[in-house]
């Protein structure tokens, strides 16, 4: 269930023994305590690729071109998997050298179908761009399995879909460290709280992928 970004702040002012606000901007303690919860937030999408993060961004290519913008990607994207959906095959990771060696320093690169990317710069946009090799002779669609976290809150009812819980006890851990005191709660001792909410986040999610999380030797 999404949880806005007005009942986060609240919530960890209620911990903190503050008043509630009708608006994150609202003084200047609830504004602080909106950034600390973006930066919760940031650090909770951050450490594990969450279900609800998850999303299919397809590259339609185009004849003698192969770098192309992800767009609606961003800058944080993780790369689960990239397969060309034309010719039903996944795609293989290479590295800066080999790119280079094929696209730089060969007098006729190979056309054909993408058998092969690298991740290469961030476009105009503020998103990731991929290069394709072989570069595509044809239109191709080729769909990358990502997981994208998304931008920092600002409105008060912009909302969250991955868990909650961890952000606010994460911000709670914040802000009392920023403040320097809590009545009597250890800055410490409340982010080992944090950390273990959302490790016990994590673990449902994970056994629901053992595929992304075990890995057996042939």
């Amino acid at each position: 269930m999404a949880t806005t970004y007005l009942s986060m702040v609240n919530d960890v002012l209620t911990r903190l023994r503050e008043s509630t606000v009708s608006s994150v901007t609202q003084n200047d303690y609830s504004s602080l305590i909106g950034s600390l919860v973006n930066d919760a937030k940031r650090e909770v999408e951050d450490a594990w690729n969450w279900e609800a993060l998850r999303t299919t961004i397809t590259i339609t290519t185009s004849a003698s071109t192969y770098n192309y913008a992800v767009t609606g990607a961003g800058d944080r994207a993780r790369l689960l998997q990239i397969y060309d959906s034309t010719n039903r095959a996944f795609l293989e990771q290479r590295n800066k050298s080999f790119f280079t060696d094929q696209l730089q320093l060969m007098a006729n690169p190979t056309q054909g179908k993408p058998a092969y990317y690298q991740f290469n710069g961030i476009s105009a946009g503020g998103d990731i761009k991929v290069d394709l090799f072989p570069i595509p002779d044809n239109t191709y669609s080729v769909k990358l399995d990502l997981v994208v976290p998304t931008a920092d809150l600002s409105s008060g009812t912009d909302s969250v879909s991955i868990p909650s819980k961890p952000i606010v006890l994460l911000a709670w851990a914040k802000a009392i460290e920023e403040r320097g005191e809590d009545g009597g709660i250890n800055v410490s001792s409340q982010y080992a709280v944090a950390k273990q909410s959302l490790l016990d986040y994590i673990a449902v999610e994970a056994a629901r992928h053992p595929d992304e999380t075990i890995w057996y030797s042939v």
